[in-house]
């Protein structure tokens, strides 16, 4: 019975035989259900690994070639703008290019407006969830099997900001991210990690800092740096958000 209700669906064009599947067939799709694509140019994204990375905007493409260029770049710019997804790409083309010999990556442990209160485990179970945001971005350029062969060989290196005091990153590629959520001291702490042919990219976004009024410390932070020529501070607007249409226009208002 089963086999003959396969045969009479085959017929009816239910779905193809096993085997002769489109390419499309075989990609679920990441937002199904609706014909909404951040480019128009191109098909809608699927859940495969992504191997090279446009810019999607003027703004976008203005950052990804500072980040080529200079050695310090600030991303600054509202939710939606691909500051951490394009520094995180731009990280793994010069790991692959053999540019830097690793990547660091960085985020302040602080709750989005709420207290998760205690969380077990060791010292990376505690702080996998606040540094969630950017393993999502490092699986989306890299296969799982790469990626963890990476982290587990230091390669690729996640780590809080609390752990960074001390420290001098030579021949790596540093993203520090969620940086509205540092302190100026933070900040300065960070900045003067740099070492020798290394790239440090700081992307956050100073209107939606999780710190209390007047403590984050990247508006004064970016306005003072964007007097030193050999420093691009790159502020994204609105225009530039990829997300879904709705995003922009909420932010107009919110």
């Amino acid at each position: 019975m089963g086999k003959r209700s396969v045969k009479r669906r085959l017929k009816a064009g239910e779905y193809s035989a096993i085997g002769n599947e489109s390419e499309e067939a075989k990609v679920k799709a990441l937002f199904p259900g609706t014909q909404w694509s951040p480019d128009d140019k191109e098909p809608m994204r699927d859940q495969r690994f992504i191997k090279k990375v446009k810019p999607r905007s003027p703004g976008q493409e203005k950052l990804m070639k500072a980040i080529d260029v200079q050695n310090l770049v600030l991303a600054l710019g509202p939710a939606g703008t691909g500051k951490t997804y394009l520094a995180v790409a731009k990280g793994v083309e010069a790991l692959e290019a053999g540019k830097v010999s690793r990547i660091v990556l960085s985020r302040p442990a602080v709750e989005a407006g709420e207290s998760i209160g205690f969380l077990p485990g060791a010292m990376e179970e505690k702080l996998a969830p606040y540094l969630r945001p950017l393993y999502d971005a490092l699986a989306d350029r890299l296969s799982p099997k790469k990626l963890k062969a990476l982290m587990a060989e230091g390669v690729i290196e996640i780590a809080p900001i609390g752990y960074m005091r001390g420290r001098t990153l030579n021949n790596a590629f540093v993203v520090v991210d969620e940086a509205q959520n540092c302190t100026y001291v933070q900040l300065k702490m960070l900045l003067t990690r740099l070492g020798w042919n290394s790239t440090m990219v700081i992307t956050g976004d100073p209107a939606q800092s999780d710190l209390l009024p007047g403590m984050s410390g990247l508006a004064d932070i970016a306005d003072k740096m964007e007097a030193l020529e050999d420093i691009s501070v790159c502020r994204l607007e609105a225009k530039d958000i990829v997300r879904h249409p709705l995003v922009a226009t909420m932010l107009t208002v919110l």
